[in-house]
C-alpha cells in the first residue's frame, strides 16, 4: 500500500464542508454526485453525507449518530500555530474538550467537529515525535 485517503461520515455535507474548509484550512477539490473531496493535507479526505440513525453497515445493527462519539481512529491536524488553529476551529463550529497541553514533541490539544468525530490540533516543537521516539529508524 502506498496511499490513502481519508472519509468522514457527516449529516449535512454543506455544513461539514464549511467546518472543514472555514476552520481547518482545507479546501473543496472535486465534487460528486452527494460527496465532496477536500485537500490541502496529506491525504484527501471525503465527506459522505449519511442520515443519522442509518445503520453504519449492512453487517451491524447499530445505528449513525452525530453526537460526541468515540472511534479508535481520529486525525491530527499538524499546524503551524495550535492557538490561532484552535481559534480557527472553534470559531467554525468545533467543541474544545481540552485545551493545549504541552508534551516532549509539541503541543496538544484536543476537539471534536460538529459532527462527534473527535480531532486533534497538534503543534510540534524542538525535534517532534523524534524527542520521544524509542527507535529513530527511517
Amino acid at each position: 500500500m502506498t496511499d490513502f485517503v481519508v472519509n468522514i461520515d457527516v449529516d449535512d455535507l454543506d455544513k461539514a464542508t464549511r467546518f472543514y474548509c472555514d476552520g481547518l484550512g482545507l479546501r473543496v477539490g472535486r465534487r460528486f454526485d452527494g460527496w465532496n473531496e477536500l485537500l490541502g493535507g496529506p491525504a484527501p479526505i471525503y465527506l459522505l453525507p449519511k442520515a443519522a440513525d442509518t445503520p453504519i453497515s449492512p453487517s451491524h445493527r447499530q445505528l449513525r449518530t452525530y453526537g460526541r462519539h468515540w472511534t479508535p481512529v481520529h486525525i491530527d491536524f499538524v499546524v503551524d500555530d495550535i492557538r490561532d488553529a484552535m481559534a480557527r476551529a472553534l470559531g467554525a463550529g468545533a467543541t474544545l474538550e481540552r485545551d493545549v497541553t504541552t508534551h516532549a514533541y509539541g503541543l496538544l490539544a484536543l476537539l471534536a467537529d460538529p459532527f462527534g468525530n473527535g480531532f486533534c490540533l497538534i503543534q510540534f516543537t524542538g525535534r517532534g515525535y523524534d524527542a520521544i521516539a524509542l527507535d529513530e529508524r527511517r
